[in-house]
This record gives C-alpha cells, sequence and structure tokens, in this order.
C-alpha cells in the first residue's frame, strides 16, 4: 500500500482500553475461570480417586489447559471478543480495522496468555499495555487485535456514510481475500473523516486508495464510479460478509433490500445523486462535494475522468420511416 499524508484530519474512530478497565475485566474473568476450574476439580478428585497418581496428574494437566486456556478462547471466539469480565466493564476485542475477531485472533491472545498472565501473574501483560500507545499486550501485537471501549459518549466517534443505493451488493463476488487490514483501516479512516478533508487532497486519497484496493482485489474499479463512492461500496460488502459470518444472514437481507425500489431514492438523495439519469439504473453523480455526496470528478480539474454516459432517446420513426406503433409510452423530453 501507497503512503498516505494524512495530516491531523484522520483519526481512528476506536477508543482503546486503558489499562485500569482491561485490569478490571481480567480479575473478573479469571475470577470465574478459577472458580470454575476449583468446582470442576473437586469433582474430578472425587470421582478418579480409585485411579494412580499419574492419571490424576495427566487429568489436572488437561482439566487446566481446558478450563483456563480453551475456555476463554472459545468464550472471545463466540462472544466475538467479549469475555464476561469486557461485558461488564463494555469492552470488546476487535482487529485492528475495527472488524469482528476470529478463532485465529483468539487462538493467538490466549496462547500469548498462558506467559502474560498465568505464568508471570500479569506482570508482562500490564508493563506491555503501559508501553504501547493504545494499551495494547503482546497477545493483542501478535494477533493483530485491539481492545476497545464500547460504551462511549454518543457523537464522539465518526459515522462511516452508507454507500450509494445502485451500488449496494455489485462488488458481491469480490475477492476480498488479499486485501490486509492496514489497507481497511485506512479506507475507514477516509471514509470517516473525508467531509473535513480539503476537496483536492481528498480526492487524491480517495484515488490512491481506489488503486491500491484494485490491485489488491485484482479487478479494476469500475469505470465512472467516483473513487469515494467505489471505496464505500466495497468496504460495505467487506462489513455485510463479517455480518453474515457473525450473525447469519439475516442481517444483512434488509440492508440489501434497501436498494430496491423504495430505498434508493432516499438513499441517492442523501448523496446528491439523481436516480434514472442513466440507463441500466445507475445514477450519475452530482459534483457537490462536501461529506455525504460522491464527487463525480477531480476538483480544480485536478485529472481526467470517464464520460458520462449519455441518455439515449428513442426514435420517433420507425426502421422504415413509419410511425412507432401506439403503445401508451411518450419518451421523455
Amino acid at each position: 500500500m501507497s503512503a498516505l499524508v494524512t495530516g491531523d484530519a484522520v483519526v481512528l474512530g476506536l477508543r482503546p482500553a486503558r489499562l485500569p478497565s482491561r485490569a478490571l475485566a481480567l480479575v473478573i474473568d479469571m475470577a470465574a475461570a478459577w472458580t470454575v476450574y476449583l468446582i470442576v476439580s473437586f469433582a474430578l478428585l472425587l470421582s478418579t480417586a480409585s485411579l494412580d497418581d499419574a492419571a490424576r496428574a495427566a487429568l489436572s494437566v488437561a482439566l487446566f489447559v481446558l478450563v483456563l486456556v480453551g475456555a476463554p478462547i472459545a468464550v472471545e471466539t463466540l462472544s466475538h471478543g467479549r469475555s464476561l469480565g469486557k461485558l461488564v466493564c463494555g469492552l470488546r476485542v476487535v482487529r485492528d480495522d475495527g472488524g469482528p475477531i476470529r478463532f485465529r485472533h483468539a487462538l493467538v491472545r490466549g496462547a500469548m496468555g498462558v506467559v502474560e498472565i498465568l505464568l508471570t501473574f500479569g506482570v508482562v501483560a500490564c508493563i506491555a499495555s503501559l508501553v504501547s500507545e493504545r494499551g495494547r499486550r503482546v497477545g493483542d501485537v501478535f494477533a493483530g487485535t485491539l481492545v476497545v471501549r464500547e460504551k462511549v459518549p454518543a457523537g464522539r466517534a465518526g459515522a462511516l456514510p452508507p454507500p450509494p443505493a445502485w451500488l449496494v451488493g455489485r462488488f458481491s463476488g469480490l475477492d476480498l481475500s488479499g486485501v490486509p487490514d492496514a489497507l481497511w483501516l485506512a479506507i475507514r479512516q477516509y471514509l470517516t473523516r473525508m467531509g473535513q478533508l480539503d476537496a483536492q487532497v481528498g480526492w487524491g486519497m480517495a484515488v490512491r486508495l481506489a488503486d491500491d484496493l484494485a490491485a489488491r482485489t485484482g479487478v479494476p474499479a469500475p469505470e465512472g464510479v467516483p473513487p469515494a463512492a467505489y471505496l464505500a461500496a466495497v468496504l460495505s460488502e467487506r462489513q455485510a460478509r463479517d455480518a453474515r459470518r457473525a450473525f447469519g444472514s439475516g442481517q444483512v437481507t434488509g440492508s440489501r433490500g434497501s436498494a430496491g425500489s423504495g430505498g434508493t431514492a432516499g438513499h441517492a438523495e442523501g448523496f446528491g445523486i439523481r436516480p434514472g439519469g442513466v440507463p441500466g439504473g445507475a445514477p450519475v453523480a452530482d459534483a457537490a462535494g462536501g461529506f455525504g455526496s460522491w464527487p463525480a470528478s477531480p476538483p480544480h480539474g485536478g485529472g481526467p475522468t470517464a464520460p458520462a454516459p449519455q441518455p439515449s432517446v428513442p426514435s420517433s420513426s420507425g426502421p422504415a420511416g413509419e410511425a412507432p406503433p401506439a403503445t401508451g409510452f411518450v419518451p421523455p423530453a
């Protein structure tokens, strides 16, 4: 990915959790885990009294790994980053780009947690969180995750603008496996703060991000689509796939259904788009610019753009000069 000079206009739209809240969540999680471990160990000790010492030692090691290592990994995977302590403290584990974690992220965090938390009594994790700018421990660094606060004041976090309705679902077949998390984070940051950027600078950033995204996917961006709208549509498709993996397909059906006849006009007007201006259902983007609109051309003549397709007007005569049949349809002027 090419270097992007964003300045102070682009900031991370997440609030990393600091050491006190993370320590409190860890204490709650460890108290719950050790309580379960002691209860199960006592029950196992009573039920295996007839076994020899070697068999009971093997069962104790297996129980330790299962309850104190495997259980936290399973809980974070199934709850998408919210353990009992994090739920109480309003925290969640997310990827570096803000998306939900998967099993591999929870596995790396749990494996490193054995050294950071269990073997060193949390000393290594505390030092790493204090040194890290975003309060990450070593397991978060290796897993590419971040613990963030979910309970934030209203209006502080920047909202991602939805893509134009005529682009929703257009990139459903795009292969996004080769796009790194750093590029997703840059796209998210740009879309969140694009209304605060200079028009020329914002256009250049959108073009570079769109080129990087097209290079990673192996499919060029559609001709005539504004780069910012292209980025928003692909990011929306990626979020829809994450939602389907996390919650099932029912959550995404409604969002795509809004691109139908009832929702297209509302979304299009919100982004300065005139529906029905181009044959085939592709609206023409308004060049008003600003947050919430997708400029169709670079400001101040910043570069060449694809010519906007013109609507075709039906001919007033037939193939041999005959009048068209009476269908009751009047072509638009």
